[in-house]
């Protein structure tokens, strides 16, 4: 792989700094700085319910989407059935497949439940169609009678290929209700009426397919991109401005299958030439041309990408390009500020499209997964409206630097951007709307003429990501567009006022924990490292370089918490790393024998302390592995060879190791627990440790799995002799150190690294040994059972995880990029 050197600092990396702020401040200081008065939110709140009653009294019918995800939502298992037959089904090449997740899908639905309840008659017809497919794959009813009866037998005996047939064909009708062409020339085609109805003024057509996986893929987005950027051009005339005419919506992912913060200089040479490529073709046509946004961790790249197009020479002049921003985001109202500082200094006119953004389920679970301080998005809706808002003030206020284009579906918030607007004689601005979704509110608002939509184009097999963003952004309960048309809902319901819901609280939401509260008052999530923040890589590096400009480091036995260094040791490191960090001895037999006898003698003592003294020092290591963060990773890299993002990890889990037995050593060996008994009698048990545990851990996670046995043995009431993997003993003996800094006697854990073949045997088949913890190989886990079923006495316990492989079975109805 090419060196592309370090990625270079610059002021957009100052933007990680809010990127987790405290939620509730934040709103606190948008409160204060909220531009409209008591009497202009009233009369927004007034006019939004306004538009909501004329939309309804118009009569005008749902858009499908809309019909769809006010039918089948999040709420039912229905909707997510038919989602995945709708992408799946179409790539399914043999018809016994097919066959098999058309009854699968459609066996998991009621039907029947869905059966008249909407406005759509292709939504009705198609749950009819669905409910009758459900009677004839599934258990015959021999007591239903009627037409029912008669068309399942009718179909039951014409067999298969008839349902097959016509889930197919509906499949397709359903997948074309949701694009607006399979190609660039049908969207226009169908474009083209809809702005001859009033229905849009112009779109912007965003390519079907997520972020790419390989090289082809890649490449293939970006012909695709290329290709509808010539024909949407050719299409229009260039002396119109870019925001009067079509456009094209890019996702960056669908350029490079590794755009990724932690890449920077490799996407800045290879990504950044593509992407130049379509923008200098979208200028000759004097189109305009939308970076669309995606997760968090991709912000700040994307902020550099497009500081470089528009300080492009090639691109000066041309005021088509275009960036959304999420609304939901901690950090849109700065972006948008710096967006408009740099459209003054560069010269350039830049379209920002304002959005609430389409990922907050992702950008929630992955704050918790990575164990960041906190979100980098809002978690109340409230909360994201009342930020859109603010940003939407920003926007029109950086006009005509920055063009506004705001993409809402929301009676209230179009209503407040209207007062805005007029407040602050702003006209060139415009709304954006999704196809299929949002025409009869702004017929309402009589802004038909000013709408963009945001139109889906290609083939059905890349349609449900797409669908599942809208799914997931649009389709739950509370949403506006679920209740939108909806007679049953009243008005005031469906139009109130964010900002008074905010004030009244709560500010942040009571039933999402941050990250570091994810597991509830007994004990803390490891704290990750974010990076995507640039700063947290460089301290990483950092660390790398101090430890291999510092001292050699040592690891010998450890008898009674005493390290014994010696010259002339053989040393056991890959690529040749000792020579920068450090030698190792190997433990002799002597070695051995002083650590059990020291680890015998200790137990006892050890385990009277009780599980919730040993707490507390399991509790304190944990603590001590987080501090030490950069240190670990960096050893872990040198001498294992782990990357940034896999050493983070490692030293979570060991980190969570810690705190999660010390949970269990307090909850199940502090005191005793009364058991019951008959009259008369009173029977108590307490859990104990059984003696000196050897844990022998393995070379790929030197130091989650080495930590995981060894707190597990002496939350128990267990002294340790540990056996750390021949590549990997200096993360060992690291580890170790911190144990004993944390308060850990010395004589309750011992380190003696060496071979499998000599200190493991010796280990496992000595006496004094009352078990063994292993992880690695299958057949070294069979050697070490017949050895220790070879011992005479009580039977050891052998607690082992073994190598293998897992094996993934991947036919065509997977989503690849899952």
């Amino acid at each position: 792989m090419p060196d592309f050197g370090n990625p270079t600092e610059s002021a957009w990396d100052s933007l990680d700094a809010s990127k987790f702020a405290d939620e509730e401040a934040l709103v606190a200081d948008i409160l204060k700085a909220f531009p409209l008065d008591e009497r202009a939110r009233s009369a927004a709140v007034r006019r939004g319910r306004e538009l909501v009653e004329e939309a309804r009294a118009a009569g005008q019918p749902k858009g499908m989407m809309e019909s769809f995800l006010e039918e089948f939502g999040l709420s039912n298992a229905e909707g997510l059935a038919l989602m995945c037959l709708a992408e799946a089904l179409l790539r399914v090449p043999d018809a016994e497949t097919r066959d098999e997740l058309i009854a699968e899908k459609i066996r998991s639905g009621d039907w029947g439940s869905h059966q008249g309840q909407s406005d759509s008659w292709l939504v009705n017809a198609s749950t009819w169609g669905l409910m009758l497919t459900g009677r004839v794959i599934g258990p015959p009813d021999d007591a239903k009678t009627g037409p029912v009866t008669f068309l399942q037998n009718l179909i039951r005996e014409s067999g298969e290929p008839v349902i097959r047939t016509a889930m197919l064909q509906a499949m397709k009708i359903m997948g074309e209700q949701f694009v607006l062409g399979r190609t660039v020339k049908e969207a226009l085609k169908r474009g083209r009426r809809m702005i001859k109805d009033g229905d849009a003024a112009n779109f912007s057509f965003d390519m079907l397919g997520e972020g790419a996986r390989t090289a082809d893929d890649a490449e293939r987005y970006f012909t695709a991109y290329m290709e509808a950027i010539k024909t949407v051009g050719a299409d229009g005339d260039p002396k119109y401005a870019p925001e009067e005419k079509n456009g094209i919506s890019v996702k960056l992912s669908a350029l490079h299958p590794r755009y990724e913060a932690v890449n920077e200089p490799r996407v800045m040479a290879e990504l950044y030439p593509k992407l130049l490529a379509l923008t200098e073709e979208a200028k000759s046509h004097n189109i305009n041309l939308c970076i669309d946004a995606e997760e968090a961790d991709r912000l700040i790249i994307s902020l550099k990408l497009l500081e470089r197009l528009m300080r492009e020479p090639s691109l000066s002049g041309w005021d088509g390009l275009g960036l959304a921003v999420q609304a939901y985001q901690k950090r849109a109202h700065e972006v948008i500020e710096r967006l408009s500082q740099l459209a003054g200094e560069t010269g350039t006119r830049l379209m920002v499209r304002l959005v609430k953004g389409a990922y907050w389920d992702t950008e929630i679970k992955h704050a918790h997964e990575e164990g960041v301080v906190n979100f980098p998005v809002f978690t109340t809706k409230p909360g994201t409206d009342l930020n859109y808002l603010s940003c939407a003030h920003a926007l029109l206020m950086a006009s005509p630097r920055l063009y506004p284009q705001f993409a809402t579906h929301n009676a209230h918030t179009l209503a407040a951007i209207q007062m805005m607007a007029e407040g602050e004689g702003v006209t060139a601005f415009e709304y954006q709307r999704l196809h299929g979704m949002g025409e009869p509110l702004y017929t309402a608002a009589g802004e038909g003429g000013h709408v963009r939509v945001y139109a889906p184009v290609g083939a059905h097999k890349d349609l449900l990501p797409y669908l599942v963003r809208r799914l997931l952004e649009n389709g739950a309960n509370t949403s506006f567009v679920h209740s939108f048309l909806d007679p049953d809902v009243p008005v005031e319901k469906v139009v109130d006022d964010p900002i008074g819901k905010v004030e009244a609280g709560p500010r942040r939401h009571p039933r999402i924990p941050t990250p570091p509260r994810l597991y509830g008052p007994m004990r803390k999530n490891s704290i990750g490292v974010d990076l995507s923040q640039l700063g947290e890589r460089r301290a990483l590096e950092g660390a790398v370089a101090k430890l291999e400009a510092g001292p050699s480091l040592k690891a010998g036995p450890i008898v009674s918490g005493k390290a014994r260094f010696e010259n002339g040791a053989a040393v056991f490191a890959p690529f040749d790393l000792s020579l920068a960090i450090g030698t190792v001895l190997e433990a002799s037999d002597a070695d051995v024998d002083a650590a059990l006898d020291a680890a015998a003698a200790f137990q006892p003592v050890w385990d009277k302390r009780g599980g919730a003294a040993r707490a507390r020092i399991l509790s304190a290591m944990g603590d001590a592995l987080e501090q030490n963060m950069d240190r670990l990773c960096a050893l872990m890299a040198l001498e294992g060879g782990k990357t940034f993002g896999d050493g983070v990890a490692e030293v979570r889990e060991a980190v969570d190791f810690c705190r999660y037995y010390a949970v269990q050593a307090e909850e199940k060996f502090e005191g005793q627990t009364r058991l019951p008994g008959p009259a008369g009698e009173t029977n108590h048990i307490s859990l104990h440790g059984r003696g000196v545990f050897a844990c022998i851990s393995p070379w790929n996670f030197p130091l989650a799995i080495f930590t995981g046995q060894i707190t597990a043995a002496l939350g128990a009431g267990n002294t340790v002799v540990a056996k750390p993997a021949e590549q990997t003993p200096l993360v060992a003996f690291e580890a170790v150190k911190l144990f004993h800094a944390a308060g850990l006697p010395g004589e309750a854990l011992h380190l003696l690294p060496g071979r499998g073949e000599t200190v493991g045997a010796k280990l496992t088949s000595d006496p004094r040994v009352g078990g063994v913890c292993f992880t690695g190989g299958t057949e070294t886990a069979r050697l070490i059972n017949r050895t220790l079923a070879d011992r005479p006495g009580p039977i050891i316990p052998l607690i082992a995880e073994t190598g293998g492989l897992n094996g993934m079975f991947v036919d065509t109805t997977a989503l690849r990029e899952q």
